[in-house]
């Protein structure tokens, strides 16, 4: 769904870009249209007489030099549309149409300003800041998620631009620190935000104008000492975590309001617990423990209703909403179950 959801973004807004040629075109045929109906009524000449929608398909048809006829009219007065439709086809080419076949084939020209267009179509998204090593690997996390994603950068390589372009997700470049890049990523709009830079002071500024924006944004950051996210994480309800800590499946996951562990390496496979809080609209709701177990390859070690915790629930009792719940396994696992219970 990701590509598709991609190509319709982009159509959508190239032809808002090239809107205005468009709409000069239509307004060319349909006057032009009307006009040679009537005259073509007057003169009595065969074509575009008798009835207007053929006179509308004709003109449109001499502006890409498709006449109905083979021969001119008789009167001058028609003549003139056989010479001055195709130059109004080849204006509104020359305007936009040529300019609109580039933009929809090689997407490695557009500008700043087109990707700030492209993520200003974005709702409900996540805001990844920072492209490095661990950016990158979030931004993965999320497309297998088949989460919509802006990301903002102040440096980036070309390659990871390249391919997290072919993922369909924006890349701003700037400095996320000032609002006007923020704004530009729609964060107002925003459901979450991931700041993994390398920069701790860096990160918590960018957050905060984040907030001053969209006081609601789930908020995770980077930060590498741990003792200090601790105290980030009680004061301001920012998730602050270790990358040395953390892998990017664990970001892109907290990102979605699930609350994830520290990583545990048991045989070579790496397990978290997950708690999160099942919503109404929740794909979860009605399902039984045992069915969450098979269908997502996690165990269920918790759930919590109406206040009662239950640390061992028995296979045959099913979820409801507002279930607290904790699950313990793999990292893609819990990222496909968090994906549907959003």
């Amino acid at each position: 769904m990701r590509p598709l959801r991609a190509i319709w973004r982009d159509t959508l807004l190239l032809v808002r870009q090239f809107l205005w040629p468009l709409l000069f075109f239509g307004a060319a045929v349909l006057v032009s249209g009307i006009i040679y109906h009537n005259l073509a009524q007057e003169l009595g000449e065969p074509i575009g007489s008798s009835d207007l929608g053929e006179a509308l398909y004709h003109v449109m048809g001499l502006t890409f030099f498709q006449p109905l006829g083979d021969e001119l009219p008789n009167d001058f007065r028609l003549e003139i549309f056989y010479f001055v439709m195709p130059i109004i086809g080849l204006v509104v080419l020359a305007l936009g149409l040529t300019d609109f076949g580039i933009l929809f084939f090689n997407r490695s020209q557009r500008s700043k300003e087109w990707e700030m267009a492209v993520a200003s179509t974005f709702n409900n998204h996540i805001i990844l800041v920072g492209l490095g090593h661990l950016g990158f690997r979030v931004a993965q996390e999320l497309h297998e998620l088949d989460k919509d994603v802006v990301i903002i950068e102040k440096n980036p390589q070309d390659t990871l631009i390249n391919q997290t372009q072919a993922m369909g997700f924006p890349v701003i470049v700037g400095d996320a620190r000032r609002e006007e890049e923020l704004r530009s990523a729609n964060v107002a709009q925003a459901n979450a935000m991931i700041i993994c830079t390398q920069d701790d002071s860096m990160n918590l500024q960018i957050a905060f104008n984040a907030r001053k924006q969209n006081p609601t944004i789930n908020m995770v950051v980077r930060i590498f000492d741990e003792e200090f996210g601790r105290t980030i994480n009680e004061q301001f309800g920012f998730r602050a975590m270790s990358a040395t800590g953390m892998s990017a499946p664990i970001f892109a996951t907290a990102a979605t309001g699930a609350d994830v562990t520290r990583p545990l390496t048991i045989e070579g496979e790496s397990l978290s617990l997950a708690k999160l809080i099942v919503p109404r609209r929740s794909q979860l709701v009605g399902m039984s423990m045992a069915k969450v177990e098979e269908l997502y390859d996690v165990s269920v070690v918790f759930i919590r209703r109406a206040g009662i915790s239950d640390f061992h629930p028995a296979g045959i009792r099913t979820l409801a909403a507002e279930d607290t719940i904790a699950i313990f396994g793999g990292h893609k696992q819990i990222g496909r179950l968090v994906n549907d219970n959003l």
